[in-house]
């Protein structure tokens, strides 16, 4: 008697001719709206009669169905959401969403089977064929009904499953519970909502004898189906919708991270410290707000908690997938829970992704690569640029190899070591040095990084 129930029921009697039905829901006649749903239908000329029935329990079906012999058709409408990531998923949480899905529609089948049905509609969802984040339940129990349609006709018993998409019925049924980041996030995954008209007329199309056990209803948004081939995420059925081949998508899909994260480390090298901060911070900010639906980073506090800017484990998810591919990492599930803020997320970030500061001595080494790689550039004027070279390095490692008079002498240059050497060298031998570095400066070994392994 609400949401998608009440929407059918006035179809079927304005344009399929129905005269008789029985709108049987938990509550019955006191679920809100029953009692005005029921008057409108008998001003329009049909006969409603409102009843409370579990269908999910058999022998309360079973009771009603008793009570109406001559039944000739089954509209299955019934479902509930109770959403959670895989790892949250209970016994209860199952039962949820099985039960007045495919637990309901099994006791239908049975206990109408030899009853001279001519329609056996069954409600189901795109869930049950493309997944969608965190309906791991209600997934299952709409693939049970896309099942449940083709068994019966594989018996020579009427039956259609409608896989539908989202339904734009304002505050009324599953779609009314969905907020802004919810359908921002349908729309990313490439599914746009249907407006009551467009579904109504999907429903009468599916009605008179269609040859196909299973149809699918639902609009999509070709932004959100082009993003996800890019991907490389878009599920195979619906690959046909958007251009690009398999191979084609593979290919982005494997080659992404590596260049998003490489991309994003070069950056940060050339940025100093507070300006590399400043850019993990914006980069972070600006996935939030995706995820949460706004139209603006500027709308999110990088101060705020994640649970109380309107977090849930989906959106927590996503951010933490969004951010994998952005940085190439495997950052844990747990991530905003660790780092609970914009600005905490990105400090971790920075922590993970910005190249160490190198050491004096790594330093000095790259300033001598650098030199040398200028002067074997150089054709003409070698030896004037030699004698340039020479003064700087003579000038600095003068300064460097003469320590304060207060300071500890394990902190002036070594006997031997290469500042001592260097100051007392001559130019012919500095270059000799420039020129022998390379084969005798030792190799550093590598560093992993944390985020990088297991």
């Amino acid at each position: 008697t609400g949401g998608l129930g009440a929407l059918v029921a006035r179809r079927l009697v304005e344009r399929h001719g129905v005269r008789e039905l029985v709108l049987a829901s938990r509550r019955g006649p006191d679920a809100p709206g029953a009692e005005a749903l029921a008057a409108e239908l008998a001003e329009l000329g049909a006969s409603a009669q409102v009843v409370a029935c579990d269908v999910s329990d058999r022998r309360a079906l079973a009771a009603l169905l008793e009570r109406f012999p001559s039944l000739t058709g089954v509209v299955h409408t019934a479902g509930v959401l109770d959403d959670a990531v895989v790892e949250g998923l209970s016994a209860q949480r199952l039962d949820a969403a099985l039960a007045p899905k495919a637990d309901a529609a099994w006791h239908l089948h049975e206990l109408t089977r030899d009853l001279p049905l001519t329609s056996f509609v069954l409600f189901s969802s795109v869930a049950g064929l493309l997944g969608n984040p965190g309906q791991g339940n209600y997934a299952a129990a709409n693939a049970f009904l896309d099942a449940l349609a083709r068994h019966r006709r594989e018996h020579g018993l009427p039956a259609v499953s409608i896989a539908w998409g989202l339904w734009d019925t304002g505050a009324h049924g599953m779609a009314g519970a969905l907020g802004g980041a919810d359908v921002a996030r349908l729309a990313r995954g490439g599914i746009a909502p249907l407006t009551v008209e467009e579904g109504l007329d999907l429903f009468d199309l599916a009605l008179p004898g269609q040859a196909d056990p299973l149809l699918v209803a639902a609009r999509w948004d070709r932004a959100g189906l082009r993003d996800r081939a890019e991907a490389g995420d878009l599920p195979p059925v619906l690959r046909g919708l958007v251009r690009g081949s398999r191979r084609t998508v593979r290919s982005a899909a494997s080659a992404q991270p590596a260049a998003a994260g490489q991309g994003l480390g070069e950056r940060l090298a050339a940025l100093t410290e507070p300006e590399a901060h400043a850019h993990l911070t914006a980069l972070v900010r600006s996935h939030v707000a995706t995820v949460l639906a706004h139209s603006s980073p500027e709308q999110v506090d990088v101060d705020r908690a994640f649970n109380e800017l309107g977090f849930d484990s989906l959106t927590a998810v996503e951010l933490r997938n969004r951010l994998n591919a952005e940085t190439a990492l495997r950052l844990p599930a747990t991530l905003v829970f660790d780092h609970p803020t914009v600005t905490a997320l990105a400090g971790y970030l920075y922590r993970t992704l910005a190249p160490d500061t190198p050491s004096p001595e790594d330093a000095l080494r790259t300033a001598v690569d650098q030199a040398e790689s200028v002067l074997l550039a150089a054709n003409g004027g070698a030896d004037a640029l030699r004698g340039q070279l020479v003064a700087i390095l003579q000038s600095a490692l003068g300064r460097i190899g003469t320590a304060p008079a207060a300071a500890p002498a394990a902190t002036r240059s070594r006997p031997g070591g290469a500042a001592e050497e260097i100051v007392t060298a001559s130019d012919e031998e500095i270059f000799a040095l420039i020129d022998n570095r390379a084969m005798t400066a030792p190799l550093k070994p590598a560093v992993e990084r944390p985020g990088h392994g297991e």
